[in-house]
């Protein structure tokens, strides 16, 4: 199990790290890298033709202001992409968020929030799931206790009101 997680920007580490952390939980090898679509062109592709071939399933990728990251990586593989819009703009994310949703036909990249990248942690894990039995039961299990406190929380409030 091996998932990419590439970001933009040294500032959009703070905001991918917990996709890394839950990543590495699940017990997902996660290859990590800095390299801009517009000032490391050469070396994003490079990369991206090695994912294409050394068992990577998933590809995240976080970026802001233009967010033009995700969509040149998706033109690079058939592999899934996950974007992540990072807020940072005057616009707070939200030009990221358009540009990263925005894809022409037949490129396309799954978008979560902005400064989601815990979702795109979970989706990556999803799209692994469909294969691995293993971390489709732990997603299950999870969701489970999810459910658990959200009902000891609302047995919480409505026992004080």
């Amino acid at each position: 199990m091996k998932v990419a997680v590439i970001m933009g920007s040294k500032s959009d580490l703070l905001k991918v790290e917990p996709a890394i952390t839950i990543l590495k939980d699940y017990g997902v090898t996660v290859d990590v890298r800095c390299l801009s679509a517009h000032r490391a062109h050469g070396p994003l592709a490079n990369f991206i033709e090695e994912a294409n071939g050394n068992g990577t399933e998933v590809i995240i990728a976080a970026a802001g202001m233009a967010a033009a990251l995700p969509g040149v990586v998706a033109s690079m593989t058939v592999l899934p992409v996950i974007g992540v819009p990072i807020s940072g703009s005057v616009l707070d994310g939200v030009d990221a968020l358009l540009s990263i949703a925005q894809m022409p036909p037949g490129i396309p990249v799954a978008t979560v929030a902005i400064n989601g990248a815990k979702n795109a942690a979970y989706l990556a894990l999803q799209i692994i799931g469909v294969k691995n039995e293993e971390v489709r039961q732990k997603l299950l299990a999870e969701r489970v206790k999810m459910e658990e406190d959200a009902l000891a929380t609302n047995n919480e409030i409505s026992t004080k009101y």
